[in-house]
């Protein structure tokens, strides 16, 4: 059975004439009978009953036509779903970005973005760079907010932004009032950590490396303002970036001025996998607008 025979069929039941189906086909009425009788063969059933010129639906052909005009609006409206993906001012974007980007940098991102694409829409969800990758590579997401990836998976990244990581200590804290500090001046305290499968992890691991320190962890968290809340109550200090929220009647934040701390975040995709127009917009503008 061939698509276009469900074409033919629900035109001739329409004008219940074959010539005259055939003129608003624009084939000829010897090949749409043909297709007509193709499709009753194929089916089992006579759709039509014949009298005269005119062409008359049976049970059968009402039953059958029920279906197809189902079908055919189904693939209708899948055609302008697909047009409308493909239309970079309409579309959808999957995105995925870490925890911390949450409350300012993404609805930033979107409410600037969608000052000038009001029609596109955002599929948004929130998780850690590792789990955000497998989620990328299964499908889910077009695009992330990400660390640079640690795989070997055909993921492209590009860095947009370093943002600077503090130790932060309870107010009270005999480092609480320093300008900076080196980190190994931290190697016996209490250390509030994210959990391994965590990118900040792997981070703040490297640097702890270099510092040539095995630090003394006594919590890990999964979300960065928990472990903030367990510093504010002297559970012990950790290594984070500069998130909103931090009470500075409770918390202290100092820099650290050896090893550098920081992380990079960056924009990443499948390689080779098709992103709509909609999509390759949205990202073009993320990269221009941290270069701005």
């Amino acid at each position: 059975m061939e698509w276009q025979q469900l074409e033919y069929f629900q035109t001739v039941a329409r004008v219940q004439h074959m010539t005259q189906a055939a003129e608003i086909l624009s084939i000829s009425q010897p090949a749409l009978s043909r297709s007509i009788a193709k499709l009753e063969n194929e089916l089992g059933v006579p759709l039509f009953e014949r009298q005269g010129r005119s062409i008359i639906l049976n049970h059968y052909g009402q039953l059958f036509l029920i279906r197809v005009n189902r079908i055919l609006k189904e693939f209708q409206e899948g055609k302008q779903e697909l047009k409308a993906l493909l239309d970079p001012g309409y579309g959808v974007v999957s995105l995925g970005f870490l925890h911390t980007l949450g409350p300012e940098t993404i609805p930033n991102l979107i409410g600037t973005f969608r000052s000038t694409y009001p029609k596109v829409t955002f599929q948004l969800n929130q998780n850690n760079s590792s789990s955000l990758i497998k989620q990328m590579e299964l499908g889910e997401f077009d695009l992330c907010l990400i660390t640079p990836p640690d795989t070997k998976l055909q993921i492209q990244w590009i860095k947009l932004w370093s943002e600077e990581l503090f130790v932060i200590a309870p107010v009270g804290h005999p480092l609480e009032n320093r300008e900076s500090i080196v980190l190994d001046e931290i190697a016996d305290e209490p250390f509030i950590s994210v959990k391994k499968r965590n990118a900040l992890r792997q981070i703040t691991d490297q640097l702890f490396q270099e510092a040539e320190i095995n630090p003394q962890i006594v919590f890990e968290g999964e979300e960065l303002h928990t472990i903030a809340g367990l510093v504010a109550s002297g559970f012990g200090i950790s290594l984070i970036p500069d998130i909103k929220d931090l009470d500075p009647c409770k918390i202290a934040k100092i820099p650290v001025r050896w090893p550098k701390c920081e992380r990079s975040i960056g924009i990443a995709w499948v390689e080779g996998r098709y992103l709509s127009p909609s999509v390759k917009q949205f990202k073009e503008f993320v990269i221009n607008y941290f270069k701005e």
